[in-house]
């Protein structure tokens, strides 16, 4: 009995004596070098599962962009309600069983419904010559002639489905009609209304719009209408002015013209008194030659001018004035009677070169004139 124990106790400590040597025996024993990933290969794998990550993320995302879950549509029908699995119905469509159709004159665009632009177009055209037409014919009413102001619905509505038939709708009278209440949709805000006692409905045009469509003519014979009592007294005050400004011109001119023929009348016969001192020739002038002489054809008609030269002559102490019997006819002649040596010796030098001076000229053309018109004078009597 004693001797069994003992011999367990020997064979435990035989086994924890061996069990200690294997352990001192694996803790003296190093794993190689090449059992554990270098430094550059943790970086390698690090860099690897980066990449992948990034492609698995962007290949879900454009998985979800290109083929995303979408929504069916809620229907729009009075017993349906609108939650979070289905998404609600755009304007201007009409949704059932998660599907949209959109209305007539719309087109589906995506998940909405936008107008046709073919069809806008088409209405705002005709709306734009209705408004003209209204327009054009509320003007002339304004300006006092044929027109009619307020017109009947009835009416519009008949030039529409005139315009409207000329249109290709592909005989489709849903579109027509549509067309047909937009025209109608924009008249209404463009044009003014109101009801008649018949309980129609007539539009007419603004009077703002009208005005644009008024004649020029008719635009100016308002305007002044309108400011009559400012440019009445404008434009008489303006003629005013012209007129005394042309009167002052007018008088200016006259009194120079006057002074400038006195000049060359006395000029004239101080040279035709030098002229025939000593000589065979008449000291006087008659003044109707100087006259025909000096003036200009229109200045002849005014016969002012000439009556202003012949009172400074008249008033010339240097000038006699006198009757004198010329080729049978009383005329008023003037004779230079002034004291000698008044013209310079050179310019009475000059006329004795010259032998006949321009006055004496001028008075043989009119003596020859003169002698012309008497001859028949003579044979009448």
């Amino acid at each position: 009995m004693s001797s069994t124990p003992k011999r367990r106790q020997r064979s435990k400590l035989g086994d924890l004596s061996s069990s200690r040597s294997s352990h001192s025996s694996l803790t003296t024993v190093e794993p190689p070098s090449s059992f554990f990933p270098s430094r550059g290969e943790l970086l390698n794998l690090v860099a690897v599962v980066a990449i992948a990550s990034a492609v698995a993320v962007s290949c879900n995302f454009f998985v979800g962009v290109l083929n995303p879950q979408v929504k069916p549509f809620c229907d729009n029908s009075a017993d349906s309600f609108i939650h979070d699995s289905c998404e609600p119905c755009p304007v201007h469509g009409e949704c059932h069983q998660g599907e949209l159709e959109c209305m007539r004159g719309y087109k589906k665009r995506g998940r909405a419904c936008i107008e046709d632009g073919d069809i806008a177009e088409i209405a705002k055209q005709l709306s734009e010559w209705v408004e003209f037409r209204l327009c054009e014919s509320y003007a002339q009413v304004l300006c006092g002639g044929a027109g009619t102001a307020w017109v009947q619905e009835a009416d519009i509505l008949s030039d529409i489905d005139g315009q409207l038939m000329k249109k290709n709708f592909d005989g489709d009278s849903s579109l027509f009609m549509y067309a047909r209440i937009r025209v109608m949709e924009s008249l209404v805000k463009l044009l003014e209304t109101q009801a008649n006692p018949s309980g129609m409905k007539e539009f007419k045009c603004p009077d703002a719009s009208a005005e644009y469509c008024k004649p020029y003519s008719c635009r100016i014979r308002q305007w002044l209408l309108e400011h009559a009592l400012i440019i009445v007294p404008v434009c008489i005050l303006v003629v005013g002015v012209m007129v005394l400004t042309w009167r002052i011109h007018k008088k200016q001119y006259l009194s120079t013209r006057v002074e400038e023929i006195y000049n060359l009348v006395c000029d004239m016969l101080e040279e035709n008194a030098l002229m025939t001192k000593g000589q065979n020739g008449e000291p006087w002038v008659v003044a109707a030659w100087l006259r025909d002489h000096l003036l200009l054809p229109n200045e002849r008609k005014d016969p002012r001018l000439w009556k202003q030269v012949e009172e400074l002559i008249q008033e010339d102490s240097r000038v006699d004035r006198y009757l004198k019997l010329v080729k049978g006819e009383q005329k008023v002649v003037w004779e230079w009677q002034a004291a000698e040596g008044s013209l310079s010796y050179t310019r009475s030098r000059k006329f004795g070169e010259t032998g006949k001076s321009k006055l004496h000229q001028v008075m043989d053309a009119s003596s020859q004139r003169h002698e012309l018109t008497s001859e028949p004078r003579a044979l009448i009597l």
